[in-house]
Formats: C-alpha cells, sequence, structure tokens
C-alpha cells in the first residue's frame, strides 16, 4: 500500500491522542466517579457526531510535546437532537487540562467560529488554571492572548449571539471560571467547584486553607452568588438538563426557538385554577402551581431557582412556543423582591431579549425589600438597573396581575407605560401605592392600637382602600386591557403571544441587551 509508513505514522498519533493522558490518570479520574473528556462528549453529543478539531494539537514548549495530547482540550462540532453545536471539553487526566497557548487559540477559534456560523456553544468544564511553565515570564504572559493584539479580547468577552452553555464538572479554576461567566446557562454537578483560584494557591499566596466546596461549591453558587442556573446531582443529569436547556433556544440570534408538539394533557386543569390562590388576601401559595397549570404540560423549567427566591424566572412552552416567565413567589418574603432577586430577573431579561424568547410576567408582589441591609446592597441603583433593562427588551411581553401589586414593583414587573403588549388582570388583583392596610394606618394618623383597628371608622377606611385598589378602576381608564377570568389565562397568553409577534420582523428582536453582563 502506497505512504505504508505515513499513514502507520498518522495511525499512531492518533492512538496516542485518543488515549489522553494515558490509562493510569484515567484510572483516578475514574476513581472519583467521573468521566473522561472524550467520555463527556459521547455521552453528551448524538451518536457519532463529533467531528474534532485540532486532535494532534500539543504544547509549544520544547519537551512537552508528547505529555500533552490534544494540548489538555478536546474539542470540535456535533449535534444535539440533530441540531449542530460547538463543544469543547476540559482533559484533567493532561496536566489537570491547565490552559496554554495552543489550547487557548483552539477554545477561542472554536467560541468565534460559533458566533460566526450559528451554531450553540457548550463548554464542559474541569481544570486548574493556566499551565506555569507556559505562562510565567514576560512572553510567557504577554503570548498567552492569542498571538495578536485583539485576540485575548475576542476570546474573553461576548456579544450574544448563539445560546452558550458551560458545565462545571469537576474542580475549575481559571478559564472554566471565566467561560461560566460570559455564559447564558451554567449547570454544575455536586461536588464540583468553581472559582477563580484554587485552594493550593490561595494557601500558598495568602496563608487561606479552605476546601474546594467551600470555596466554590454548588450550593454557594446556586444559593449566594447565583452564578450556577441549575444543579445536577450527577454527570448523566448534566447531560440531561443541557440537553433540556438547549431545546428552548434557537441556534442563534436571528432564528425563533423551535416549536415543539403540545404534551397531552396540556391546560386540562385551568378550570381548577382558582383553587391554587387562596381567598384570604395574605394567605402565601406556591406560585409554581399556577404557573404549572398554565403551560404546557411538564415544560416550566426555572432558572436560577435556589438564588433570589422571592422571583420565579423560567424557561417554559405555551402551546408548543418558547415563553419565558417572571413572577413573584409569595412562598418567600411574601413576594417581596431583593438585589439578589433584581439580578436574577436582570440577567433573564437579557437572556429572553438576546435569543427572541417572549416574555409573561406574574405579579404578587409588596414591593422591593428596603431597609439599611438593602441600601447597602444598592437596592435604588439595581431597580433602576433593572427599569433601564425592561426599557431595552424588543420581545414581545404579557403582564398578568394575579394578586397584589405595589409601589414601584408594578412598573418594574412590566406595569402601565412599561412595554407591555398586553397588559391585564385577575378580579383578585390589587393595584395600589402600598398595601391598603398601611394605607388606612397612614391616613388615620399613624399606626393605630388593637382596639382602634376594631373601630368601625378604621374597618370603613380600610375596606374602602381595599375597594379602591380592585383593577376594573384602572381598566375603566384603560391604564390596563382587560380584567380576565383566570380560567381563561393560557388561552389568552397564546392568542395575545400569536398577536403581539411582530410580522414585519417575524418574531426577530433587536437585541439590544445582547451585551449587558449577566454575572453580579
Amino acid at each position: 500500500m502506497p505512504f505504508d509508513e505515513q499513514m502507520e505514522q498518522l495511525a499512531l498519533k492518533r492512538q496516542k491522542a485518543l488515549a489522553q493522558g494515558g490509562q493510569h490518570k484515567i484510572d483516578i479520574h475514574h476513581a472519583k466517579g467521573r468521566l473522561t473528556a472524550r467520555e463527556r462528549i459521547h455521552h453528551l453529543l448524538d451518536p457519532g457526531s463529533f467531528f474534532e478539531v485540532g486532535m494532534f494539537n500539543h504544547s509549544d514548549v520544547p519537551g512537552m510535546e508528547e505529555k500533552t495530547p490534544a494540548d489538555s482540550k478536546v474539542g470540535g462540532y456535533g449535534k444535539i437532537d440533530g441540531r449542530q453545536v460547538v463543544i469543547v471539553a476540559n482533559d484533567f487526566t493532561v496536566l489537570a487540562s491547565t490552559s496554554s497557548r495552543i489550547a487557548g487559540r483552539k477554545e477561542g477559534e472554536l467560541k468565534i467560529l460559533a458566533a460566526r456560523k450559528g451554531y450553540p456553544v457548550i463548554y464542559l468544564g474541569e481544570a486548574g488554571g493556566a499551565r506555569m511553565p507556559d505562562i510565567m515570564g514576560a512572553r510567557g504572559l504577554a503570548s498567552f492572548g492569542g498571538g495578536h493584539f485583539e485576540s485575548y479580547l475576542h476570546i474573553m468577552s461576548r456579544v450574544r449571539q448563539t445560546p452558550m452553555v458551560t458545565a462545571i464538572m469537576g474542580e475549575c479554576y481559571g478559564m472554566p471560571t471565566w467561560m461560566a461567566c460570559l455564559s447564558d446557562f451554567v449547570v454544575q454537578v455536586k461536588g464540583s467547584a468553581m472559582g477563580v483560584s484554587g485552594p493550593r494557591v490561595l494557601e500558598l499566596a495568602l496563608g487561606e486553607k479552605i476546601s474546594d466546596e467551600e470555596l466554590g461549591g454548588w450550593q454557594v453558587h446556586a444559593e449566594l452568588t447565583g452564578n450556577t442556573d441549575a444543579v445536577a446531582d450527577n454527570e448523566t443529569e448534566c447531560f440531561d438538563i443541557i440537553r433540556r436547556y438547549l431545546s428552548y433556544m434557537p441556534s442563534h440570534n436571528g432564528q425563533l426557538p423551535p416549536d415543539n408538539p403540545v404534551p397531552e394533557g396540556s391546560g386540562t386543569d385551568m378550570d381548577q385554577i382558582l383553587n391554587l390562590l387562596p381567598e384570604k388576601r395574605n394567605r402565601a401559595y406556591d406560585m409554581h402551581a399556577i404557573l404549572s397549570c398554565i403551560v404546557d404540560k411538564g415544560s416550566l423549567f426555572p432558572v436560577k431557582p435556589l438564588f433570589g427566591q422571592s422571583v420565579i424566572t423560567a424557561l417554559s412552552r405555551i402551546g408548543g412556543k418558547t415563553a419565558g416567565i417572571v413572577a413573584n413567589q409569595p412562598m418567600h418574603n411574601a413576594g417581596a423582591m431583593d438585589t439578589d432577586g433584581i439580578d436574577k430577573v436582570i440577567s433573564f431579561l437579557c437572556l429572553c431579549d438576546s435569543f427572541n424568547v417572549p416574555l409573561i410576567f406574574f405579579h404578587d408582589i409588596p414591593g422591593f425589600m428596603v431597609g439599611k441591609e438593602a441600601e447597602r446592597k444598592r437596592v435604588a441603583a439595581r431597580v433602576m438597573n433593572y427599569m433601564n433593562a425592561l426599557g431595552l427588551l424588543t420581545v414581545p411581553r404579557i403582564s398578568i396581575i394575579v394578586r397584589k401589586t405595589y409601589g414601584m414593583a408594578f412598573w418594574n414587573m412590566c406595569g402601565s407605560g412599561c412595554g407591555a403588549d398586553f397588559l391585564v388582570a385577575w378580579p383578585s388583583a390589587e393595584m395600589s401605592f402600598v398595601d391598603p392596610a398601611i394605607a388606612a394606618n397612614v391616613v388615620y394618623g399613624g399606626k393605630p392600637s388593637a382596639s382602634d383597628r376594631n373601630s368601625e371608622e378604621w374597618k370603613a377606611l380600610y375596606k374602602q382602600m381595599i375597594d379602591d385598589a380592585s383593577p376594573f378602576g384602572a381598566a375603566g381608564h384603560h391604564h390596563i386591557h382587560d380584567v380576565i377570568d383566570p380560567r381563561e389565562t393560557r388561552n389568552y397568553i397564546i392568542r395575545a403571544l400569536d398577536i403581539a409577534r411582530n410580522n414585519r420582523t417575524s418574531g426577530i428582536g433587536e437585541h439590544k441587551l445582547a451585551n449587558w453582563p449577566t454575572k453580579f
């Protein structure tokens, strides 16, 4: 056969690359209960669809060529549910998948080409930061920027054109953390950790002793920082979450999200929806139950469910079409939104605006959390950031007042004058500057005693305040579009969104929030 020697060399080099860091390193990785980079790609992508780029990459440091197969990053193209994606997986069996010049060029090129070609990006993270021998010294540091005077900026910044997902699957320090902070969606596997620097570096540099879990485990990022959007018990669940998230997203911002068949049984519980809302106006209930009744069966997909829990942000489908939901959650702080909740909503608005996802707001909010702690967290500035983001939206918006909506929070939840294509209320709605009980106390001349509250005068004043908060007053003067039967909410949304979609643009927005930072 011609070129026997060359073909044999190709086969040997391919075998070496596929062997990753060697069987011993693979065994150590498996002993931690983790898949290797190539196994992760195999499990996530459609069978046989992976098209690798840079298999024969290696470090450019002399003498390191044989020790760095694929230069610790496996990347290329593939398909998920038949849709083309770009994928990069950190290979922890090769020098802890530390970042280097060659691997950086490969990752950067794939990220840039994905945006140009219109393919979602998936980054499977598990890496130990920068590779010290490669990056030390003046030439090492300066050359790490990609080789051109703007190349590092292109790699480490992003204007959202295609969806980007990062999975935190092990110890992730340095590059995987940066990629997570650029991503639209981050899923973290329990037992993994994410941070700028790892415990070893912190101990040597600062004398600080801390575990991976304490530094950046899933509870830190899902509950405290909000940098994690979903948590997986294991890698299999992580892959399922990634697939499900992408099913709500278009491949790029020039497309609408894909339609899905409406599951059997969707909407069949709408005649029971009033049973989910307490008649007692100050009693808590779980907004998830109402949302699940309205959306297509099984389609509610919460984003950041453990962070800023007084507000729900979720992807969903209604009538087979993707819709984003922002809904107050009375089960937490009576639905009063704190600064974490505000940041969470702004991030979600950016996601939906970037990828042509219409938004539906469900009000049941007594206002924003105020007080000393809130002021120290810059609540006023965040409220106005939220309002500014709301003003830049170009996707359809439906706003539904379920129960209370008071003060500035009414407008931040897409109230009158804030761009809603349709703004409606349930008959149970209360619209006012503050809670009627507080207003009655103020008008009465200060907080009344218990005996005063039993007086006919106070009761009459309180009832008048509640009556004035009825949505029919706003509807009568065309400040809201309608008061609807709660049982008709699902059908109302389906029809309203169909009307709100701009025929001139076929529903494609202007993406004014595509470069708004979404990590806080």
